[in-house]
């Protein structure tokens, strides 16, 4: 079986190239990959190369298959599966796999596997450690988004607070608190919105503070509260005056039970620390390339307001499953966080070239042939080319997003075959 698939060669090297896969084992799959959500993660894979944490092998002589945000079909199963897995069953995946306290991860250890492919063999690590995960939903990009979805969600989960009469964590957000996203408009922050609104117990106000006023609109767009439980204001922080002093106002200078940082900017840290209020939980969710990026924490605070810190990479497979329910449930809306699509061949500079590309996720088709094109751009485009006319009128009817039905269109129009 021939496979197209971007591999990662070393620093900023990545080539688009065809190859044989391996001859499938009695313990894998064979699966096809109809989508990939490109992922800052991936970028900075690329940047750092062979330095990257999570490289375990060197590229040069291992190079590996690109992308963890993906979704397919199940093509053949090995005989050891055959039973539980069956074709044209659709799947995502957990990316990060650990068997015997060595961890490997689909996008950053595999030649063989990964996102950015046209076929893939999913490895035998994956399905015994139960991260590869069956969907009934009705696109395949959702599955995709269950990934970064998933991670939001792992960061809640990490939040904590404490108690003055015990030595007790508590687990997750401040019930009925207040909560400040900084860096809210770019597609993880809105995300991350998303999910408050939704969340059981969550937070009573939150504040989404941003310095575009147009990622800022198309947001307010998008994400209002389904009722009067919960407050959403947004903020352009670049307009304020004194930011720390005007945002805690928002609070009657009480300050934030929790804080979530979705960008890797030193100045924006210590203003998160300085907007916590007593108890307040600060997340990091802004993974740098920098290795030596450091920010002033105010220790006073930390001991006599009880302050703290949390960071945290990836998910769990309990993450992901509470993703893909949600969005079956109509609850969260991972859609939010996609500006263009593209085929496999726009994956190479899009991968490259993330950070200056604006908005928020792009989403990779590896059977079409499509330029990497935004969203916003379909109804131009239609004045030459039809197939885009009937695009911008689905996400017209979806609030300017991406859909299932559009999905459909244009898996229908590549001639995408979802039984092979």
């Amino acid at each position: 079986m021939k496979t197209t698939a971007v591999r990662l060669y070393g620093e900023k090297d990545l080539r688009l190239e065809s190859f044989e896969l391996p001859e499938m084992k009695e313990d894998e799959i064979l699966v096809k990959i109809i989508s990939d959500s490109v992922c800052m993660s991936t970028y900075k894979l690329v940047q750092q190369g062979d330095k990257h944490k999570r490289v375990s092998e060197s590229l040069s002589e291992h190079p590996a298959v690109i992308g963890h945000e993906l979704s397919g079909i199940i093509v053949e199963a090995g005989s050891r599966w055959k039973d539980k897995y069956q074709k044209g069953m659709k799947f995502t995946v957990q990316p990060e796999v650990t068997i015997g306290g060595v961890s490997r991860t689909v996008g950053y250890n595999y030649g063989a596997y990964g996102g950015d492919s046209t076929y893939s063999i999913l490895p035998a690590e994956v399905m015994e450690t139960g991260s590869l995960i069956l969907f009934k939903g009705e696109s395949f990009f959702e599955a995709s988004l269950s990934e970064p979805a998933s991670c939001i969600i792992a960061g809640y989960h990490r939040m904590y607070h404490t108690s003055k009469t015990s030595h007790q964590h508590i687990m997750g957000v401040k019930e009925q608190g207040s909560q400040i996203i900084l860096g809210a408009c770019g597609p993880m922050g809105l995300e991350c919105i998303d999910y408050a609104l939704q969340i059981d117990n969550g937070p009573s106000l939150i504040v989404a503070v941003d310095v575009s006023d147009e990622r800022i609109a198309r947001a307010e767009k998008m994400l209002k509260p389904e009722d009067d439980t919960k407050k959403l204001i947004f903020v352009n922080s670049g307009k304020l005056e004194d930011p720390v002093e005007e945002l805690r106002a928002l609070t009657a200078g009480y300050g934030y039970d929790d804080v979530f940082v979705y960008a890797p900017v030193r100045a924006l840290i210590e203003q998160a620390d300085k907007l916590l209020a007593e108890d307040g939980c600060l997340n990091f969710f802004a993974g740098p390339v920098d290795q030596s990026l450091s920010a002033e924490v105010n220790f006073y605070n930390v001991h006599y307001a009880r302050t703290h810190t949390v960071g945290f990479t990836g998910s769990t497979n309990e993450d992901l499953y509470e993703a893909l329910r949600l969005m079956e449930e109509g609850r969260i809306h991972p859609t939010v966080m996609v500006t263009h699509i593209g085929g496999l061949e726009s994956a190479v500079d899009t991968t490259l070239n993330v950070p200056g590309i604006p908005g928020g996720k792009k989403l990779i088709y590896p059977h079409i042939d499509l330029p990497l094109t935004a969203i916003e751009d379909f109804r131009k485009l239609s004045e030459k080319d039809e197939l885009f006319g009937r695009l911008a009128d689905s996400c017209d009817r979806h609030q300017g997003c991406w859909n299932a039905v559009a999905e459909r269109i244009l898996l229908e129009h590549y001639q995408v075959d979802l039984t092979k």
